[in-house]
């Protein structure tokens, strides 16, 4: 048992996700309450948003559509005030609805006449029915009621958003919430200045939601997990409301954006709202922070931790080992309120519906990469270079203790990239012990997994997959050091499918020396993927150089030239712009790779000319017609 005392909250701050729990909470609490600390969690973004939408709530949202002078109002505002009546009767049945505990009345969603439509309803008009039935049916089915009406609520729930946020907020999302605020921004400024204003509704209302977590958990420390740029204003917001109520709770910053982007911290103004912020993973830097707390050390041995004396930032790494990833504990969602997430449908598709419908446990089978190649990841930090495993045991163990506790069967493997070693010992212990879950996860897409292994996979209980195609391009591939080939994804992603998995694949564009006819090659090989039935759901996104990345550490292997970051910066630092003489247009590209794909996902278009999607002119695609068709007939 432990000798420290403290009461410890570990809180998540918005914005993260809506349908279920982030889980670095769980994980630190798990840990926590295995080393007799007492330690407890609340999630404060499902609580936001949950006391938003309330009748107070509502009321107060409406209060400030009507206070909007003339030249702010918004068609948003203006449904929302027209409508506000309606709105209000039908947001608690539509929370309902969407947490489980309501499932007739999608019967009443579903007429199109119980929810206000505003201006999101309009992305209905892409889905035609040529016989001008209903739009969806093509998605859903006679049978498809309740994702139907899941579908249709989430819409309404986004205009809401888009209310608060022409009302009150401007920067309101549900996810990326004041993103630009954080992401790579070398000042403080920014958050300094918006800390500053004025609270606004959303403000007060996290305030409130703060100050009551307070009161209900005593807690002498408080740790702010920040994921995502997105979470980080919030998370000062959280942390300027303890340090104004009870000035002597210990407040501490850690999780993935500070990982990345933090940790050349100089910022003292930072450390007007928390005391220390932690790096990497949190399990050992807690325990020499909570005995620092406790006196039993000194801050000379706090471990991986950022702190201020007087004005001047200073960083303390007393060296001990990291806690083994198979001695962390099982993640524990014990004081999260399971019962009242929200199972949001935004996407069709039904591999991209998984990030946001139903809730699942998010487990990791392993810390870190096993690879630790890819020259655009970050590859020089803790979370990606210190590789450890668990055994299957182990792992079983911990699923079995999640189930019995959550209730829940579904499991989100979180991992950078799974390892199909310790997937396929993962996978026998289920089958041996008969312990029937439904998983997922990301993985490399590489030879190991065979038919054969993939087909174990799919036994255990594996419903999708996704892994990173990236570029698309052999040559680029090579020198991303992915350690894949264009025909190896096609036949792994087509064993996965053919063993009934769904597959999903990141794609990239404007990778350095990436040319057009790249970029044109890389879409016709997105295409026939989708043709032979080897992948269900794809993204595109740009390449975003960061300084812990290959790429950022040696750009002249990949021929480009770094821009200098600001030489005053004290605060951020993830990514830095290049210059590349490769003469692309790729924003006009990715226009096409997006539109490309969108419908690629949707069945249309799968048989046309590449060419057809790109609003600029490209050249035709090199690769022959049939490249993924006689790649999946070639034994390798």
């Amino acid at each position: 048992m432990s000798s420290v005392s403290a009461r410890v909250l570990a809180v998540i701050p918005p914005m993260t996700q809506l349908n279920t729990p982030y889980p670095s909470t769980a994980y630190l609490t798990g840990f926590l309450r295995s080393r007799g600390i007492d330690a407890q969690q609340v999630d404060l973004a499902l609580a936001l948003v949950l006391e938003l939408f309330t009748p107070v709530g509502l009321t107060q949202l409406h209060e400030a559509v009507l206070a909007l002078p003339e030249a702010r109002r918004t068609p948003q505002t203006a449904w929302f005030a027209a409508e506000f009546g309606t709105i209000a009767a039908a947001t608690p049945r539509v929370i309902a609805f969407l947490q489980g505990r309501d499932p007739t009345v999608a019967h009443r969603i579903n007429t199109r006449a119980f929810l206000p439509e505003g201006a999101r309803f309009a992305s209905l008009d892409n889905y035609v029915d040529e016989d001008g039935g209903d739009p969806l049916a093509w998605a859903f089915g006679a049978l498809g009621l309740q994702d139907r009406a899941r579908h249709l609520a989430t819409l309404f729930l986004n205009d809401l958003a888009d209310v608060l946020r022409d009302a009150v907020d401007a920067r309101f999302e549900f996810v990326r919430y004041a993103e630009s605020l954080a992401a790579a921004q070398a000042h403080f400024d920014p958050l300094a200045d918006a800390l500053a204003a004025p609270p606004n509704l959303v403000d007060d209302t996290l305030k409130r939601l703060t100050l009551a977590a307070l009161a209900q958990r005593r807690p002498d420390v408080v740790l702010l997990s920040v994921p995502f740029p997105g979470s980080v204003y919030a998370a000062l917001r959280i942390a300027q409301s303890i340090k104004a109520a009870r000035p002597e709770v210990v407040v501490v910053l850690g999780g993935g954006y500070v990982n990345t982007e933090l940790r050349e911290l100089a910022e003292p103004r930072l450390f007007d709202f928390v005391d220390y912020v932690t790096l990497d993973a949190g399990e050992r830097p807690l325990l020499a922070l909570l005995e620092h707390v406790a006196g039993k050390r000194s801050k000379t041995r706090l471990v991986r931790t950022f702190w201020r004396d007087g004005q001047e930032v200073k960083y303390t790494n007393f060296v001990e080992p990291d806690i083994p990833f198979d001695e962390v504990g099982t993640p524990t969602w014990d004081g999260l309120p399971l019962d009242r997430y929200l199972s949001l449908l935004d996407m069709l598709n039904p591999m991209n519906r998984l990030w946001s419908d139903g809730r699942w446990n998010k487990l990791t089978v392993a810390h870190g990469c096993y690879w630790k190649k890819c020259s655009f990841c970050d590859v020089s930090l803790d979370y990606i270079s210190r590789y450890e495993a668990a055994s299957a045991e182990v792992l079983v163990d911990r699923i079995e203790a999640i189930v019995r506790e959550t209730g829940q069967t579904g499991f989100h493997f979180v991992d950078e990239a799974a390892p199909p070693k310790a997937l396929k010992a993962l996978a026998e212990e289920l089958i041996r012990r008969g312990v029937a879950i439904s998983w997922w996860g990301n993985i490399r897409f590489e030879k190991t997994f065979t038919p054969e292994l993939c087909q174990l996979l799919a036994d255990s209980g594996c419903i999708a997959i996704s892994g990173g195609l990236e570029v698309a391009s052999d040559r680029l591939l090579q020198l991303m050091k992915k350690g894949v080939s264009v025909e190896q994804v096609a036949r792994v992603t087509k064993a996965f499918a053919d063993a009934g998995v769904l597959v999903h694949a990141y794609l990239m564009y404007g990778f350095p020396t990436q040319t057009t006819q790249d970029t044109v090659d890389a879409l016709e090989y997105v295409r026939q993927l989708f043709e032979n039935g080897c992948i269900h759901s794809g993204f595109f996104h740009r390449f975003a150089c960061t300084v812990h990345s290959p790429v950022g550490m040696n750009p002249a292997d990949y021929g480009v030239t770094l821009q200098p970051l600001p030489a005053d910066g004290r605060f951020a630092k993830n990514d830095i712009a290049f210059i590349d003489p490769t003469p692309t247009d790729h924003d006009g590209l990715g226009q096409g790779l997006k539109k490309g794909l969108y419908n690629f996902m949707h069945g249309i278009g799968v048989d046309s000319d590449i060419r057809s999607w790109f609003p600029v002119r490209v050249p035709k695609t090199t690769v022959p017609r049939r490249f993924v068709e006689r790649a999946l007939s070639t034994v390798n």
